[in-house]
C-alpha cells in the first residue's frame, strides 16, 4: 500500500523560501501523479500544484504560478515542491496526495481533491514576520 510522508515545513519570514519533500514507501511513484494540497484554518482545501508520473506535464494554482516549482525524483521515490517568495497567504498545513494511475502526461484535476488518495499527515508551513 502506497503511504506519502510530508517534510520540511517550518517558520519562514515573508519573501522566504521553504522545500517540502513527499516521501513514498510501500510502492513506487513511478505510475503516479502526485499534487500538493494546502489548508488555511477556516478555509477549504486547495489544490496547489501537480506533476505527472513522467514529471513531463506539471500545474500551478494561479495563486503560486511563478513562485512554486513541484518537481520528482522517481530514484527517490519522492516529490518536492520549492516555494518562493512566500507570502502571509501561503500559510497553511501541506499534503500531497497521489492521483489514480495514468498515463505519463496525466494531471487529475487539482479542483477535485477526491481523485487523490494516499494522504499524507501534513505539514506546517507559516509565513510570518
Amino acid at each position: 500500500q502506497l503511504q506519502l510522508v510530508e517534510s520540511g515545513g517550518g517558520l519562514v519570514q515573508p519573501g522566504g523560501s521553504l522545500r517540502l519533500s513527499c516521501a513514498a514507501s510501500g510502492r513506487t511513484l513511478d505510475y503516479y501523479a502526485i499534487g500538493w494540497f494546502r489548508q488555511a484554518p477556516g478555509k477549504e482545501r486547495e489544490g496547489v500544484s501537480c506533476i505527472s508520473s513522467s514529471a513531463d506535464s506539471t500545474n500551478y494554482a494561479d495563486s503560486v504560478k511563478g513562485r512554486f516549482t513541484i518537481s520528482r525524483d522517481n530514484a527517490k521515490n519522492t516529490v518536492y515542491l520549492q516555494m518562493n517568495s512566500l507570502k502571509p497567504e501561503d500559510t497553511a498545513v501541506y499534503y500531497c496526495a497521489a492521483g489514480p494511475v495514468g498515463g505519463k502526461y496525466y494531471l487529475p484535476d487539482l479542483k477535485t481533491p477526491q481523485l487523490f488518495g494516499s494522504w499524507g499527515q501534513g505539514t506546517q508551513v507559516t509565513v510570518s514576520s
